[in-house]
């Protein structure tokens, strides 16, 4: 019998990368409002009480950055620059430029907006057809955020992060080895109140029981103390949660970020795509998990190579796969952009607790793939 073990980590929306993500998201979705064809790719950074601004906007749209950087941080919900920031004074800094004309000639007549590598990937370890720890760990993150701002536990802050670790038995996941929560809180929070707490309120919902055993391990806030956070407590970089954002480390990553670039860039739009392959190949159960690999070539219109890897599991031959994706789906990224409908303001509902597994997203909508 193969027995290993598995993890993978998530963050709350309060957490700085994601704040900043966040930030970047709402920008682009801003311009979209007033104009699809914006071409975004904006970067946020923000340490202790202030905010940093940068990248390149070609757009019709008139926004107004401040306000959105605002909003946003107060929506998070950090108003005290003692612990972690405050939406009413916090500093704020902008140095946005227009798309440069080296890049848009190729986008402009359809080209891929930068040359890379992306992947998709699915399996049925989940109804969601995600692996099993990041989709718990994610789903623990969004129960923090929940808790939290429903004042269930009002005694926490923003900031937090969680960790699951899965234990396979041949490649099956058959239990919860450990689960970790870090999570910011006031000052006079009492600790052992707040695991208790935890426990009832955030992992008892989220985790089926059949999962947890006498062995299964429950750490919080491990260091004892989680008063100071946010980008008071470390800073934070829009992009820096790739691996959160997709699939926890269970499938390759080809290194670029979503999150502040509009869909002309296939670092965001191809990883769309490429899950909605690899999912629609799973639910149709011609495999049982299922990795896409293709890669792009800076203002070229079709993908320049791919890589189909169902780990022994399809029905049909890699890459008699390959040649079924090719015939049925438009990979240049005008055809992604209108297949997946990827010119809406819609990129904040994809910013917190993953790209992937939430039903409402047009990438996770299953079809039929019929096959001879």
């Amino acid at each position: 019998m193969k027995k290993y073990l598995f993890t993978s980590e998530s963050v709350t929306e309060g957490h700085p990368d994601k704040l900043c993500d966040l930030i970047s998201d709402s920008i682009l979705d801003e311009c979209l409002k007033q104009d699809e064809n914006s071409r975004v790719a904006i970067e946020t950074f923000a340490s202790q009480n202030k905010i940093w601004i940068a990248g390149q906007i070609t757009s019709r749209a008139n926004i107004n950055i401040e306000e959105i950087v605002r909003d946003r941080v107060k929506q998070v919900g950090y108003d005290n620059k003692e612990t972690d920031m405050d939406y009413k004074t916090c500093e704020i800094e902008t140095k946005i430029t227009k798309q440069s004309p080296d890049i848009s000639i190729g986008v402009d007549i359809g080209g891929a907006g930068d040359q890379g590598i992306m992947f998709g990937y699915a399996s049925d370890e989940t109804k969601e057809l995600m692996p099993l720890a990041i989709s718990l760990a994610h789903k623990l993150s969004e129960r923090l955020t929940y808790v939290r701002k429903n004042k269930i536990l009002p005694y926490l802050r923003p900031d937090g992060k969680t960790q699951v670790t899965v234990e396979y038995e041949n490649d099956v996941p058959k239990r919860i080895d450990t689960i970790l929560i870090s999570n910011q809180h006031i000052e006079q929070t009492d600790l052992q109140q707040m695991k208790n707490d935890l426990i009832e309120y955030v992992i008892q919902p989220i985790v089926e029981k059949k999962y947890i055993d006498n062995n299964t391990k429950i750490y919080i806030n491990p260091t004892g103390r989680f008063v100071i956070g946010g980008p008071l407590g470390d800073t934070g970089l829009t992009g820096r949660k790739i691996i959160a954002d997709t699939y926890g480390g269970y499938s390759h990553h080809g290194g670029g970020a979503f999150s502040g670039k509009d869909p002309t860039k296939v670092d965001r739009s191809a990883a769309y795509m490429l899950r909605h392959i690899a999912k629609n190949i799973v639910a149709n159960g011609l495999a049982k998990k299922c990795e896409i690999e293709i890669a792009y070539a800076i203002g070229m219109e079709k993908p320049i190579s791919m890589y189909v890897n169902t780990f022994g599991t399809g029905k049909k031959l890699d890459n008699e796969l390959e040649e079924i994706i090719k015939e049925k789906f438009d990979l240049t990224p005008n055809g992604i952009i209108k297949y997946l409908d990827l010119k809406k303001p819609i990129y904040t509902k994809t910013t917190n607790y993953g790209h992937f597994g939430k039903e409402y997203l047009s990438w996770e909508r299953i079809i039929p793939i019929n096959i001879k």
